[in-house]
C-alpha cells in the first residue's frame, strides 16, 4: 500500500513582519520617553504677536541677490570691514537663490569670519 506523503505547511511570512513591526513599536515608545517632559507647571512664553525682524548685526541677503546692512547696499568687503572678526549672521530673504547664498558665505568665510549662521524663521505650527 502507499502511503501519501505528509504536506507541510508553510509558515505564513506575515507574522515575521508583524514581529518587527511590534519591535519597532516597542522600540519607539521606549526611546520617546527618554527626554524628559516639561514641568506641567510651567507656562512658555507666547509669541502670537511679536514682530519679526532681522538682527541689528545681520547682513541681509534680498531676493534679487544683493546684500544690505542695516538698510544699504553693501559688498562682503565692506562689510567685513566693519565687521571685524567673529560669527556673521546671515537673513536670506525666501527668494533668494541657493547658489547666492552660498558665494556669500564662501566670500564671507575667505574674508575672515570665523563662521557663518543662516537666521531663518522657525515655527511650531
Amino acid at each position: 500500500m502507499i502511503r501519501p506523503t505528509p504536506q507541510t505547511r508553510k509558515r505564513d511570512p506575515s507574522i515575521a513582519l508583524i514581529n518587527i513591526v511590534f519591535l519597532m513599536l516597542v522600540f519607539f515608545l521606549i526611546a520617546g520617553t527618554i527626554a524628559a517632559p516639561l514641568d506641567p507647571d510651567l507656562k512658555l512664553v507666547e509669541t502670537d504677536e511679536l514682530e519679526g525682524r532681522e538682527p541689528p548685526d545681520a547682513l541681509v541677503l534680498r531676493a534679487d541677490g544683493t546684500l544690505n546692512f542695516r538698510g544699504d547696499q553693501m559688498d562682503v568687503e565692506a562689510y567685513m570691514q566693519i565687521h571685524a572678526d567673529g560669527p556673521v549672521r546671515i537673513v536670506p530673504d525666501r527668494n533668494a537663490s541657493g547658489l547666492r547664498m552660498m558665494e556669500v558665505s564662501r566670500a564671507l568665510r575667505t574674508s575672515g569670519a570665523s563662521s557663518v549662521i543662516l537666521v531663518t524663521e522657525r515655527s511650531l505650527e
